[in-house]
């Protein structure tokens, strides 16, 4: 029971000085994505949280971008560097326990699938297409 306490007391730190200890912004830090930009109706929102000083995270960043640029007028991609001021509520927002997380929403802004973890472009791809992602 103690070593439980102890260990709830040092995730309790080790979240917190994660939380505050990086003052960079985020890349892009939508107030809602589900509403973001009326003029084009996304088939999916692509949320990633992570953060650019994490490894698997910045591997991450090469395929956010091929995603945007090969799936622009279908998929938005929206990042939050939860390990900023600005983007820590998202990860309370969306519950993540790890990063990076990837969240899908459909058109309507509903979660329909989430990872954790390094996602490879190819696999990420299928997900994408399950709402008809061409």
């Amino acid at each position: 029971m103690e070593n439980l306490k102890k260990i709830q007391v040092i995730f309790l730190i080790h979240f917190l000085l994660i939380t505050f200890s990086c003052n960079s912004q985020p890349k892009s830090a939508a107030a809602n994505p589900a509403t973001e930009n009326k003029e084009i109706k996304y088939k999916v929102i692509f949320v990633e949280l992570g953060s650019v000083r994490c490894i698997p995270c910045q591997q991450m960043q090469p395929i956010m971008k091929s995603v945007e640029e090969k799936y622009g007028t279908q998929v938005k991609v929206v990042f939050h560097d939860v390990w900023t001021e600005a983007g820590a509520p998202y990860a309370q927002k969306y519950g993540i326990q790890a990063i990076p997380t990837q969240v899908f929403l459909d058109e309507n802004g509903q979660e329909y699938f989430r990872h954790v973890g390094f996602f490879p472009e190819e696999e990420l791809v299928k997900v994408l297409q399950q709402k008809g992602v061409k």
